[in-house]
């Protein structure tokens, strides 16, 4: 997963929160690998100094390669017993994976102060219960629109099968980041369960394949579709609602809205290296990173959305509006994509995108 823009942020400070003290020689630092570009800008930039005069532990910033390339080079190393990172922020699809192969260290829940804050689907655990993995950031995906071709905004996802709307969408082409199924499957069917069989996902994607007419493109370029909507060329489809967001701060006729149904809320999560030698002080980082004073932080300089109740922050209203809702999220069916990836993207392919 790359992110390409956030909010603007306004200038604002968090004080250094008390955590324990393990401290690490500069040359042993705390690997922590987060996505590459603007992400690992503003981890450098906002938080790991801070971290380090909390806790006194020095932070190594380590770019993650795009995709499942790091799922792969973290396997290939810990076999060798060696950790690239010690502390990754992965994307759910990798995440999993590495559940399945045993790849992330299991973490000592009693050194997790902070573990409470997070929902229940921000707390990944083995088949056995053991805690191996917490929500970092998480942003979300919704309907968007330009302002100048739709004067209201739509308040459903089933503005997407409106025969008025044909030849004006823009999608997301693949079904592991589109989350359309998801979308489609809480939108007609009442939730997503109807995803965990066979017979329910084709049921879905035939109810998908209807707005086909509606589709102009099916699109992977990020702004090659945000220019479209921008200019009206392509007035409405699904987007980052905080990219979007920007985009309208700047001038731009353009809108996010949260559907009644809701909107999908996408994330990724820390998880540890079992071949990694920094357990204890990987697990002061993530209990770091679980706090609302460090999720208000992000939210306001790097653009997600908090991993934690909004009432335990102190965002303002138009601070959490900027990259969150109260409305309930579509939360991504991963474990569908892990455990029959193959076979629902061949039928995508022939039934949505071909």
């Amino acid at each position: 997963m790359q992110r390409r823009q956030f909010l603007k942020a306004s200038a604002a400070t968090v004080a250094a929160l008390s955590a324990p003290t393990v401290l690490r020689a500069a040359n042993n630092a705390l690997k922590v690998g987060t996505y590459g570009g603007y992400f690992q800008e503003s981890f450098d930039k906002y938080i790991y100094s801070d971290f380090t005069a909390a806790t006194g532990i020095e932070i190594e910033s380590i770019a993650e390669p795009t995709g499942e390339a790091w799922l792969v080079q973290l396997a290939q190393a810990a076999r060798a017993g060696q950790a690239p990172a010690d502390v990754s922020m992965m994307a759910q699809l990798a995440r999993l994976k590495g559940e399945r192969s045993g790849l992330w260290a299991p973490l000592d829940e009693t050194a997790l102060s902070n573990l409470g804050n997070l929902p229940e689907h921000f707390v990944q655990r083995y088949e056995d219960g053991k805690l191996y993995g917490t929500g970092a950031v998480s942003w979300y995906i919704t309907l968007v629109t330009n302002t100048e071709a739709y004067a209201e905004a739509p308040t459903s996802w089933t503005a997407l099968w409106d025969a008025a709307n044909a030849d004006k969408l823009g999608l997301m082409s693949l079904a592991t980041n589109s989350f359309l199924l998801e979308i489609t499957a809480t939108t007609y069917f009442g939730g997503t369960d109807i995803l965990k069989t066979d017979e329910g996902v084709l049921q879905v994607m035939e109810k998908l394949a209807e707005l086909k007419p509606n589709v102009r493109l099916w699109y992977r370029d990020e702004g090659q579709f945000q220019q479209a909507l921008e200019t009206g060329e392509i007035p409405m489809g699904q987007y980052y609602h905080d990219v979007t967001g920007l985009a309208a701060s700047q001038g731009k006729p353009v809108r996010s809205s949260f559907p009644d149904e809701g909107a999908v809320l996408d994330s990724g999560s820390w998880v540890v290296s079992k071949a990694s030698k920094a357990i204890e002080p990987a697990q002061v980082f993530i209990d770091y990173m679980a706090q609302p004073e460090i999720q208000a932080k992000l939210s306001r300089f790097v653009g997600t959305a908090p991993t934690v109740a909004r009432e335990l922050t102190d965002l303002t209203d138009e601070e959490f509006a900027a990259v969150s809702s109260d409305k309930a999220p579509i939360l991504p069916l991963t474990q569908i994509y892990v455990d029959r990836g193959d076979w629902i993207n061949q039928m995508w392919s022939e039934k949505i995108t071909g």
